[in-house]
């Protein structure tokens, strides 16, 4: 459990909205409920947030993935035997290569121990219909990017933005103009080379954080 380095991909698969499924076996009910994070906090706050709502529930095991050019994964198994749910619903997540998502798998015991075999296998299965039932969407990285510069720039800088396909950006005039945009991962240091000699250096370029879009 923890962080895992992740190359930059070109397109990321997230929820677009998260979904409910929920399966039966040996008389227990596994439900299974996603939903797209964008913060650790954020899957926290959902993993409790479906603890209060089955409160009379045996377990509530869950697993999240977040983060874009590293992951920050964990998963826990709430008193099922080690391995058996927590790391079983990961690996569903893995397996999907969906980022910023956590998916909770509340079971509702029916007096049927299941083994370990089956417990895997169920809480495997309540995983994918929580998926099955959720909008998947595939967007792209972006790097917001603060871009600073002199007046007499703007034209040269607009320029360069509208090549690199990048009409919308916000603005602030003070001492010097900067442009706030959000630039593909996939050109963003083409664009940072291209601003740079254009402007012979006379341009301060600084990455704010990473989103998706």
């Amino acid at each position: 459990m923890g962080k895992e380095e992740s190359s930059q991909a070109v397109h990321i698969k997230r929820l677009g909205s998260g979904g409910t499924g929920e399966i039966t076996e040996k008389k227990s009910r596994f439900i299974g409920a996603a939903k797209p994070v964008d913060t650790v906090d954020e899957a926290l706050s959902f993993v409790n947030e479906i603890k209060k709502k089955h409160y009379q529930a045996r377990h509530n095991c869950y697993a999240y993935s977040v983060g874009l050019l590293t992951k920050d994964v964990r998963y826990s198994d709430d008193g099922e035997p080690q391995g058996t749910a927590g790391k079983p619903i990961l690996s569903v997540i893995e397996g999907s290569d969906i980022r910023n998502i956590v998916i909770v798998v509340t079971r509702y015991f029916g007096g049927v121990l299941l083994g370990t075999g089956g417990l895997v296998r169920a809480y495997t299965d309540a995983a994918k219909a929580a998926l099955d039932a959720s909008k998947i969407v595939t967007v792209q990285p972006l790097t917001v990017t603060r871009i600073s510069f002199s007046y007499k720039d703007v034209s040269r800088i607009e320029r360069n933005l509208k090549l690199a396909g990048i009409d919308e950006f916000d603005s602030e005039y003070g001492e010097n103009v900067v442009y706030t945009v959000k630039v593909p991962d996939t050109i963003k240091d083409k664009l940072i080379t291209d601003l740079t000699n254009s402007l012979g250096g006379q341009i301060e370029i600084m990455e704010l954080e990473h989103i998706l879009g």
